[in-house]
């Protein structure tokens, strides 16, 4: 199967992309901090969420969140997205569920994505061995997409255990394993918890740790014997985050008191970093091998990572309002009023859509004769994405690939078309040399995660060549009007036909001296006194003949004038006159007395070949006809 690989993707279009989530999917996670609803907090969310600044804003299409008390507050806070100005007005929640603390609740747009399922992987408690909230998994399927597996984003939102002691640590180290697990296909909150297979994996939330040493992140993203539920940072800063102004701009907590450490984060599963099917808008050396972040910009245009509001000027002080380069003044206040209690930045990247293959199913070639030039029909393969939901920014390139097809020839090789371009047309031949019907299954590979193959039925019957039917015309009688013994003879074999194809030649002959030929049905012949047999060949364009014969009867002239040889004294010289000779010269009628002698041409005989003679003339002679 051909793929789409890049080993370096670093997207000219990565500016708008990361500025506004207008096209691709947008994943969020956000610690407002014990939410319970608060009426003073929906204005400050509203602009957080929905607020601009030099073309910038936040806009997820899934969100998140840490910390909610109630499914009441969960309703206010899908309504307070609903009702923000510049909202599309299509949230919707998963049903909340009341944990042993406050609970972590997600929220995404219906025209965006469609919630699979909700699921319960580990529940927490106030017992020191175990994490201390559940750890919740939310299964996502982008709209438009199929039920197949990779389509699905499984993001396990978590809150894990705050504080440096080592009873701190092992408590997160306990949540980290227990989502390891599940993302491996383990039942670890009782039989169907487990992730079905094949799903991309994200985790994300406030993992309250403190650097990539801790043993909660190296379960997470270290290697194992089973890596199918290891994560990776797509934005490759490992380190120690804790008051360390290098990090500055990844730092999340806590913009009301001290911005000073990367408590907040997303990891993503190995399948959406290796450039293929749904993956992170982002720059990669290699799958699962992210460029690492410039940590000395907040915007890096090689990822679309961000820690919405952080500037990376406000190291160990609050959030920086009236100069703040990333979110404004307005935008950077809100975001310190959602999270007074003790909350988080916001952190979100984005996610490129997969490609999706269109292309005609079947290519009739129809009856053709053998021989003949190949027929050729066109086959139209594009990038199906929906460019009106996600954009072509939003959308993965097309890579496809054409076999061979047994019976008829294709343009074998790969092929890319990006999204929302016109397509690529491949002229397929069907080459005629066997009889017989045709078919064969043209068999598209690509990297559509929906139609990993399309085929497309070639059929096309090829049949015998039809010979061509020559038609020489009807038999002439002409008379040789000088005596000279010959005479020029108009033929034509313009009746003839091909009932599939086209008659190239016609050859008019005597025995074996072609007396003409040509591409023209007409022909001026030469031919002797006396009956002569001519035959036409004609022959087709695949070189098949056919042949008809005409009987040209030149006669020899009288020493008179025909046309005033009056037979039988009518006073009209006509076809009577020869018809009338014709049947006395065989015995059919007796002469009136006053008729003449039938001798016309002199010859002392009168006979047949007089009344063919005064026929010729009146037909050719204009004797009164």
């Amino acid at each position: 199967m051909t793929t789409l690989t890049r080993t370096t993707i670093v997207l000219g279009a990565l500016t708008l992309l990361c500025g506004s989530a207008l096209a691709q999917l947008r994943v969020a996670t956000w610690n407002i901090s014990n939410y319970s609803g608060e009426a003073a907090l929906t204005a400050p969310i509203q602009t957080a969420v929905y607020g601009s600044f030099a073309g910038r804003a936040f806009r997820p299409d899934v969100l998140c969140v840490q910390e909610v008390e109630s499914a009441a507050a969960l309703t206010t806070l899908r309504d307070a997205l609903n009702a923000a100005m510049g909202s599309p007005g299509d949230w919707a929640a998963a049903p909340f569920v009341n944990g042993a603390d406050t609970d972590g609740v997600v929220l995404y747009r219906t025209s965006r994505a469609t919630l699979i399922a909700s699921t319960t992987i580990a529940v927490g408690s106030s017992d020191s061995t175990n994490q201390p909230r559940n750890t919740y998994r939310h299964d996502l399927r982008p709209i438009g997409y199929g039920a197949n597996p990779a389509n699905t984003i499984a993001i396990y939102n978590v809150h894990m255990k705050a504080g440096a002691t080592g009873t701190d640590q092992s408590r997160r180290l306990v949540e980290a394993q227990r989502i390891r697990d599940n993302a491996q296909g383990i039942d670890t909150n009782g039989p169907g918890s487990a992730m079905p297979a094949g799903y991309q994996i994200i985790v994300l939330g406030d993992f309250n740790w403190q650097s990539s040493g801790q043993a909660a992140y190296i379960e997470l993203t270290g290697a194992q014997a089973s890596n199918l539920g290891r994560f990776f940072d797509p934005i490759a800063r490992a380190g120690n985050w804790n008051n360390n102004p290098t990090f500055s701009v990844i730092h999340t907590q806590d913009p009301a008191t001290q911005m000073d450490d990367r408590l907040d984060t997303i990891l993503l599963g190995a399948p959406l970093l290796d450039g293929l099917g749904i993956e992170y808008i982002g720059a990669l050396t290699s799958p699962q091998n992210p460029v690492p972040f410039d940590l000395s910009t907040w915007n890096d245009l090689n990822h679309s990572y961000r820690c919405w509001g952080n500037d990376g000027a406000s190291f160990n002080t609050t959030l920086r309002t009236t100069t703040n380069t990333m979110v404004g003044p307005v935008i950077a206040q809100a975001l310190i009023d959602c999270t007074s209690g003790g909350g988080h930045l916001p952190v979100f990247l984005d996610l490129r859509m997969p490609a999706r293959i269109n292309s005609e199913t079947l290519l009739d070639f129809g009856t053709v004769t053998q021989g003949r030039a190949a027929p050729t029909r066109t086959l139209n393969v594009s990038n199906f994405g929906d460019t009106a939901r996600w954009t072509a920014a939003g959308l993965d390139t097309l890579a496809y690939a054409l076999p061979a097809a047994s019976g008829f020839t294709v343009p074998t090789g790969p092929y890319i078309d990006a999204p929302g371009g016109s397509g690529n047309t491949h002229i397929i031949a069907m080459p005629t040399s066997s009889l017989g019907f045709l078919a064969s299954s043209l068999v598209i590979t690509s990297n559509d995660p929906d139609r990993p193959t399309r085929t497309v039925t070639l059929r096309g019957t090829v049949v015998a060549n039809i010979s061509p039917v020559a038609r020489a015309g009807a038999d002439i009688t002409i008379v040789d009007e000088d005596n000279s013994g010959s005479e020029p003879v108009n033929v034509s074999g313009a009746s003839s036909t091909d009932a599939d194809g086209t008659i190239i030649n016609f050859a008019w002959s005597l025995g074996p001296t072609i007396l003409a030929s040509g591409p023209n049905p007409g022909a001026t012949l030469t031919l002797p006194q006396g009956t002569t047999t001519v035959t036409l060949t004609v022959t087709d364009d695949l070189g098949a003949t056919a042949t008809d014969t005409i009987i040209v009867n030149v006669l020899a002239a009288t020493g008179g004038n025909p046309c005033d040889y009056d037979f039988n004294q009518d006073e009209n010289v006509d076809l009577t006159d020869a018809q009338q000779m014709a049947q006395v010269f065989v015995g059919l009628i007796t002469p009136e007395a006053n008729w003449l002698d039938g001798d016309l041409n002199s010859d002392e005989n009168a006979d047949l070949t007089d009344a063919q003679l005064l026929a010729a003339y009146v037909v050719t002679g204009n004797c009164g006809v």
